[in-house]
């Protein structure tokens, strides 16, 4: 039996993302109700900027004062889509104390502070809900906290920024350099007036602090996540990946390691082959690889940002939330039982594609090979080629460790048949 008396929402900002919540909460309306058991009404809607047209939206909901909306003391669920560290903080934990639940599409904050805003949220025994914090409308968080809980996650793998997935595959598949495809990101709509967040990791950085600690149930903070930009990527690092059968990805990844006694997460941009299904992840698109003990490789693809799909995740999780309004109870909240530590990324294992501008004279290549023995680190394949006195040097790695990598490129530097390092990329994915 529907309950009549419908469950409150307050919605904090009536942006892009917002205003397409409130739409469907409007032409959703009876479905919605069907689904969770009872009406639901929005019940305000704060906002910056309260003279704008807002179709869809009584004028009588919307105010500015954000605060007084989360402490009305009526409301069952707060929707936070206003983004950002505060005022975005202060006010989850006041609709906690005044009794709301909240469902946040906020990837940097709950990157940054998950662990007191769980917190909180269990100190008033109320839901914290953030599908749509990573990966827009594709289902990854409730499945790694709800669907995997029984397995043993070891590693996520993925594309989470639909900008950066966007100008890397323009480079790839029209050989254009990354100032070109960034203008055309930009054109389309894809990148930002001010893109860093999106390029140089910050965004990508943020969702895989959050995926790695659901993963491993391991806090992992925004602060642990090693993160390297894609600003320096050429399209002669295109034409190598190609020369490896491979295409190049700004990757999150967070891993496990082989031991159990740690974890490791960070961003940056990588060479994987083009046998690897993130490898024909096209445009704005995002997927994650997951690899778990016994449900082995999964993959989960779809638009990662966007109004519409952003907000089809808060949806989800406002009819989640509400089921468990009703029904007296709550959804899973913060594990963080294994306590693994966050190891530095000096100790991540990986292959490695070097460039190296070279002399073109007998003896460099032995003189390269001999600095990578003595820093253990070992030689996979070599390419050469060059005339006129210079030549390009390409060297791929077996498994090494960061801090191992780091100490032979220092020592390259020092030859004097080493004219400088060209490029230095991981290989990921096999």
């Amino acid at each position: 039996m529907m309950r009549t008396r419908p469950l409150k929402v307050a919605l904090l900002g009536c942006g892009v993302v917002g205003s397409e919540v409130a739409r469907i909460m409007t032409t959703h309306a009876d479905d919605l109700a069907a689904r969770i058991g009872a009406p639901l009404e929005l019940a305000g809607v704060a906002v910056r900027r309260p003279d704008r047209v807002r179709a869809g939206i009584d004028p009588a909901l919307v105010t500015t004062d954000a605060a007084a909306l989360v402490k009305r003391g009526d409301i069952d669920v707060v929707v936070e889509v206003i983004g950002g560290i505060e005022p975005a903080r202060t006010l989850i934990t006041t609709a906690f104390e005044h009794g709301a639940s909240v469902v946040s599409a906020n990837k940097a904050l709950i990157a940054q502070d998950g662990a007191a805003l769980h917190a909180a949220a269990d100190a008033n025994e109320k839901d914290l809900y953030y599908e749509a914090a990573v990966a827009g409308a594709i289902p990854l968080i409730r499945p790694l906290r709800e669907s995997l809980a029984g397995d043993k996650v070891n590693r996520v793998l993925g594309i989470v920024n639909g900008t950066t997935n966007f100008i890397l595959d323009a480079m790839d598949t029209t050989g254009a350099g990354y100032q070109e495809a960034l203008d055309e990101a930009t054109a389309l709509g894809y990148a930002e007036a001010d893109p860093t967040a999106d390029v140089e990791g910050f965004d990508a950085a943020a969702k895989a602090a959050i995926l790695a600690g659901i993963a491993f149930h391991t806090r992992v903070r925004l602060d642990d996540v090693h993160r390297e930009g894609m600003t320096e990527v050429t399209a002669a690092d295109f034409a190598s990946a190609k020369e490896m059968g491979c295409t190049i990805k700004l990757l999150a990844i967070c891993e496990r390691a082989a031991d159990g006694g740690s974890v490791t997460a960070r961003v940056h941009p990588a060479m994987i082959p083009l046998s690897h299904p993130l490898a024909s992840v096209r445009g704005a698109y995002n997927a994650v690889f997951v690899e778990s003990d016994a449900a082995g490789q999964l993959m989960f693809y779809g638009p990662g940002a966007g109004g519409a799909p952003t907000a089809s995740a808060v949806l989800g999780d406002l009819v989640a939330v509400c089921r468990n309004r009703l029904g007296g109870g709550r959804g899973p909240g913060e594990s963080a039982y294994a306590a693994l530590p966050v190891s530095p990324m000096g100790e991540v294992v990986t292959r490695y594609h070097i460039s190296l501008d070279v002399a073109d004279k007998p003896g460099v290549l032995a003189q390269v090979a001999t600095v990578f023995a003595e820093h253990g680190v070992s030689i996979d394949t070599v390419r050469q080629s060059g005339k006129d006195g210079e030549a390009s040097l390409v060297v791929v790695t077996h498994r090494a460790s960061d801090a191992a990598l780091g100490g032979t490129v220092e020592a390259l530097r020092k030859l004097d048949t080493v004219r400088g390092v060209a490029s230095i990329m991981r290989v990921e994915g096999e």
